[in-house]
């Protein structure tokens, strides 16, 4: 009789799987603490925008009996309404990561690469890795994405290239004039994926909006999420908006049903009542990393903030065990090895509370070692 490991493709044998965090009671129960600041998954401390709150809220129990809608169709209206394009141009998923997925299904096969940065969110590299294509890495330059690193990386099998602007977890991004200059470089060899996971975070002129620029690029695709700025990360809805043709090929990868009707009809809600939610978040984020950045200067310690809700400290013990450290005090915060940024972390910009507890849990920490 075969072993079942003589049945799983090599790329898959080589590929570890991902072991997510404990849940926050039972880390409670293990560290011995009563209250967790969540600090390692950049989720919007201030939660959903009242409107989404009041979807949640009156969600009548016999709907879940009833099978969503299976292509998100009033979602994908209320998302062509906001960006002015046709509702046909929208695909939505179970969070981003199932359309990463869905994205490289539809473009890749066995033989071709995508590029991306080595320091970026990892989920491009492992979908690729563990569907048995080669993730080709371009290292960062000055903790950015390095344009001509990039398109050093593609050769004539490359097939898609992961653009996170602003980039997961530095907060770095590129200008408009920087990506136009990419864009033309590529010349249409590849499709581009601008994620922009983080847009809402940013108030600058000079940034790109990518779905402006995918109207003079066919070839570009644009990820969005309402798990960051919108406060939705428990429902997990993301999407991808690119020309009918490009988009219409995803699809057909796609599997639909995937995203449920509670994370639909909150989704709906929050992109219709967005404006003084991201107002208030803005000013929270901007509180909290000025706090926060005055204290890691106090400490002597290196740290890397841009765009986003979060910002990266260099920290003179290995993260691993400062992970431990602090979570034994109620804070937790993420590790930053797994990005390839040892003795790096990155912390979630939150509401006062929460940003005291962690430079005093740090403060207590770094003074014993």
């Amino acid at each position: 009789m075969r072993r079942i490991a003589d049945l799983v493709p090599a790329h898959v044998l080589s590929f570890d799987s991902y072991v997510p965090s404990r849940p926050d009671d039972v880390l409670m129960r293990q560290y011995g603490v009563d209250r967790l600041y969540r600090l390692n998954n950049n989720e919007n401390a201030l939660g959903p925008p009242p409107a989404a709150r009041e979807v949640l809220a009156a969600f009548p129990p016999e709907r879940g009996a009833v099978y969503p809608s299976g292509d998100c169709f009033t979602l994908r209206q209320a998302l062509g309404e906001k960006f002015s394009k046709d509702h046909e141009r929208f695909l939505v998923g179970n969070g981003s990561c199932e359309v990463i997925t869905s994205v490289i299904k539809a473009f890749c096969q066995p033989g071709d690469n995508i590029v991306t940065a080595d320091k970026t969110f990892a989920v491009y590299e492992w979908v690729a890795a563990f569907s048995g294509i080669e993730p080709r890495l371009a290292p960062l330059r000055d903790y950015a994405l390095d344009p001509e690193a990039m398109l050093a990386a593609m050769n004539d099998k490359t097939k898609i290239i992961f653009l996170c602007n602003p980039n997961n977890p530095t907060g770095t991004w590129w200008s408009k004039a920087t990506l136009e200059r990419f864009l033309r470089a590529v010349d249409g060899r590849a499709v581009v994926v601008l994620d922009e996971a983080y847009i809402e975070f940013v108030d600058s002129p000079d940034f790109p909006d990518g779905m402006e620029v995918m109207e003079r690029h066919p070839n570009v695709l644009v990820f969005r999420t309402f798990s960051k700025m919108y406060g939705l990360a428990a429902l997990r809805v993301g999407y991808v908006c690119g020309g009918f043709e490009a988009v219409d090929f995803v699809k057909r990868t796609h599997l639909v049903y995937s995203v449920n009707s509670l994370g639909q009809l909150a989704a709906k809600a929050a992109l219709e009542d967005d404006g003084e939610h991201i107002a208030a978040t803005r000013r929270m984020v901007a509180q909290a990393g000025e706090f926060l950045r005055s204290t890691f200067d106090s400490l002597g310690l290196e740290h890397v903030s841009g765009a986003g809700n979060f910002i990266m400290a260099r920290v003179p013990v290995p993260d691993t065990l400062l992970y431990r450290l602090l979570i034994r005090q109620g804070v937790m915060i993420r590790t930053m090895t797994g990005f390839r940024f040892p003795n790096w972390i990155r912390v979630t910009l939150a509401l006062e509370p929460a940003m005291e507890a962690f430079a005093k849990a740090l403060r207590q920490t770094l003074d014993k070692r």
